[in-house]
């Protein structure tokens, strides 16, 4: 068993939760959307989060543990920052930024992790990437809409 398995275990519980934060992100949003372009480019996105957060799962699995979900608070308190900025402000362009802002520090946060964890499986490291290249086409995708 390799020395490091902790913190692969560790990346991986990282990129499934930020995966998994994308989808809840989406859910907290999605009906508030007007354009049906839209709405098709975050179902559309919300669909690749959980291909991660699958595959991330299922890397987990063999090595014999289980994902660490996002616990209840944090998820509660994503739909009440949601709700709040929204009440202001809920049209597409307001949820265009607010995507695109989460994206971004989404960008952060994988970047510095795929920088600090060294001598990790590349089955890890690929899903890092996709993970990044995902929420850097997401971006991408909706800059139109602010």
């Amino acid at each position: 068993m390799k020395k490091n398995m902790s913190e692969e275990v560790e990346f991986l519980n990282y990129i499934y939760k930020n995966s998994e934060m994308g989808v809840i992100g989406i859910d907290d949003i999605i009906a508030k959307v007007s354009n049906e372009k839209f709405a098709k480019i975050l179902n559309n996105q919300r669909e690749e989060y959980l291909e991660i957060t699958k595959e991330a799962e299922d890397i987990l699995k063999k090595y014999g543990k289980q994902n660490e979900e996002i616990g209840a608070m944090a998820k509660m308190g994503t739909k009440m920052m949601a709700e709040m900025n929204l009440m202001k402000d809920n049209s597409d362009q307001t949820i265009a930024k607010m995507m695109m802002e989460g994206s971004n520090k989404g960008i952060i946060e994988i970047t510095e992790k795929i920088n600090a964890y060294k001598n990790i499986d590349a089955e890890i490291v690929v899903l890092a990437n996709k993970l990044k290249a995902t929420l850097e086409k997401n971006i991408e995708e909706i800059k139109k809409y602010l």
